[in-house]
């Protein structure tokens, strides 16, 4: 069994599996705050060509070298919401 590592290592790409161990998709994009060490969430690719899923980081079970492991059955992974990137903050300047 692989060691567990933090969620600041996650990469697009990785392997994302459900509670049951079945590779359910592809980490797409990690969401969260890296000079808070805020974690919120995954984006998720589940099929091609399909928006990828919300994962909050709540479901996140085990974050392991490649692997992101959920607390979800993949029935449940499919009724998520859709991913909806947030928009780059603008910052106005006097």
């Amino acid at each position: 069994m692989a060691d567990p590592v933090s969620w600041f290592v996650i990469e697009p790409g990785w392997t994302v599996v459900a509670a049951d161990g079945s590779e359910i998709g592809q980490v797409e994009e990690v969401v969260g705050d890296t000079g808070t060490d805020i974690f919120n969430g995954l984006a998720v690719a589940t099929r091609v060509l399909a928006k990828p899923k919300y994962v909050p980081a709540e479901r996140v079970a085990e974050i392991t070298d490649g692997v992101v492991r959920l607390d979800l059955s993949a029935e449940r992974i499919k009724g998520l919401d859709d991913h909806e990137p947030q928009p780059p903050s603008t910052e106005f300047r006097p």
